[in-house]
């Protein structure tokens, strides 16, 4: 945990932005795999994570506007769970180093809050994206369950997420070693790779770096040969000579943030001419974006600057035709590039997902409905304090080329015959996290080899 003052400081942050009411936490419990005692690895929910510091399951962290208390309301261990789980501070000794003194059974909660809804005081929670907190839900507010959801309080969420979406130093430092560890991760992969060897062989060794950095991974690794797959978690492939390999992993530490990078590497040694003319373009549109990243500026900009970076690669190797702004407006280039440029990141990978990207890197701003625009999961201006990834790519999809095609869509924009030539070729990019400084940005973490050179460098 960070400092007991941050955790107080924080609380005392969002408090001031309510004149009355409680705001409740309920923290993730348990999730069992295939029987009750056997668990899946435990993750607490993030912003319970940032307020009250606690990875650990069946705990409720309340915040009572009116009274100016915090409050943690959590069971003890009995004698019987000490015995397979070992000696546990208590939830009271716990609670003191966020710095909270008053602290009750989960039963004191029930009756906490039944007060409370008696006397018609408001009770704010965020939307739940488990099942069992859904229902934790509905018993503690006697609500219908369907209503849950809908019910939950936008003015938490829009005090979370401008409260969470500005990093603080020791935020920062904290997701810059997530970051390094996660570029262990990649260089891990890129000096194994090689044929005759299997994506789960590469996905294992890229699992034991975090696991060796005491953490875990950030999301399940992606480790492909089939790179066109956005997010291939199938690693059933033997690696073949002439095939590329995209390995997207991250690193997330104790604390709970994370880093979030991807790399392509050959199998073989070096690059065939083919894959460098793809990879060059791929490359030019990343360090396009990376130049452009500073405050003031709309994400969704720079990803229409990198969107029409690609278009203008492609077309110089005759894969699209036309005007370039006019074929990027018209979503043509989102047959090669089908997804955003990158997202915020901190401690989610995806950064506050669960709360609504409306919310979250919209600011409200209705996004767009077309095809791949409309999975820009960042759209809004750039403010000093923002973590996000930069991560542009290049995708040949063999069912959507025959969708589009059998469709004749955007036929002024795109050369199909070309386009079938490589429709096996698969899938390239890169991915970088950064900050968002007064002035323009910085990159969190070691770099990582991207360049063709410095990738085969590393391939030696």
């Amino acid at each position: 945990m960070f400092d007991v003052d941050i955790y107080s400081a924080r609380r005392q942050i969002l408090m001031e932005k309510f004149s009355g009411g409680l705001l409740l936490f309920p923290g993730n419990n348990d999730s069992s795999m295939n029987y009750a005692h056997n668990i899946y690895r435990f993750r607490q929910d993030s912003t319970f994570l940032y307020y009250f510091g606690f990875n650990s399951p069946q705990l409720t962290g309340l915040i009572d506007v009116d009274e100016g208390q915090c409050f943690i309301f959590g069971n003890d261990l009995t004698i019987d769970d000490i015995v397979w789980m070992g000696a546990q501070p208590t939830i009271s000794q716990r609670a003191l180093k966020a710095g909270i003194t008053e602290t009750a059974s989960l039963a004191e909660l029930d009756k906490y809050i039944g007060k409370a809804l008696g006397q018609k005081r408001p009770v704010h929670y965020l939307p739940p994206y488990r099942a069992g907190i859904q229902v934790q839900l509905h018993r503690l507010l006697g609500m219908d369950l369907d209503l849950v959801n809908k019910s939950a309080s936008i003015k938490l969420i829009k005090a979370v997420v401008q409260q969470r979406n500005i990093k603080a130093p020791e935020e920062i430092l904290e997701i810059e070693k997530a970051v390094n560890t996660t570029v262990d991760m990649h260089l891990t992969a890129m000096r194994m790779v090689r044929p005759g060897i299997t994506e789960a062989e590469v996905a294992a060794a890229v699992h034991q770096q975090a696991l060796a950095a005491n953490g875990n991974v950030s999301f399940p690794i992606i480790a492909t040969t089939r790179g066109a797959t956005l997010h291939n978690l199938f690693h059933g492939n033997t690696l073949k000579s002439g095939e590329m390999f995209l390995l997207d992993a991250g690193f997330e530490s104790l604390l709970g943030y994370a880093g979030d990078m991807s790399s392509t590497a050959p199998v073989d040694k070096t690059f065939t001419e083919r894959q460098k003319d793809i990879y060059s373009i791929a490359l030019a549109a990343h360090n396009a974006a990376v130049e452009a990243l500073r405050p003031g500026i709309a994400f969704k900009e720079i990803h229409l600057l990198a969107a029409k970076t690609i278009a203008t690669g492609m077309k110089e190797m005759g894969f699209m035709k036309g005007s370039v702004d006019d074929a990027v407006a018209a979503g043509a280039h989102a047959l090669f590039f089908p997804c955003g440029l990158g997202h915020l990141m901190g401690l989610d990978v995806h950064d506050m997902e669960n709360l609504g990207e409306e919310f979250v890197g919209y600011d409200n701003e209705k996004k767009s409905t077309q095809f791949g625009l409309k999975s820009l999961r960042l759209g809004r201006v750039l403010e000093p304090g923002f973590v996000l990834t930069i991560e542009p790519g290049i995708y040949f999809i063999p069912e959507l080329i025959d969708f589009w095609r059998s469709e004749k869509r955007f036929t002024d924009f795109i050369n199909y015959e070309l386009v079938n030539e490589y429709r096996d070729f698969g899938g390239i990019r890169n991915e970088e996290d950064f900050l968002i400084t007064s002035n323009g940005s910085r990159l969190l973490g070691k770099p990582l080899p991207k360049s063709i050179a410095d990738v085969e460098a590393v391939r030696e």
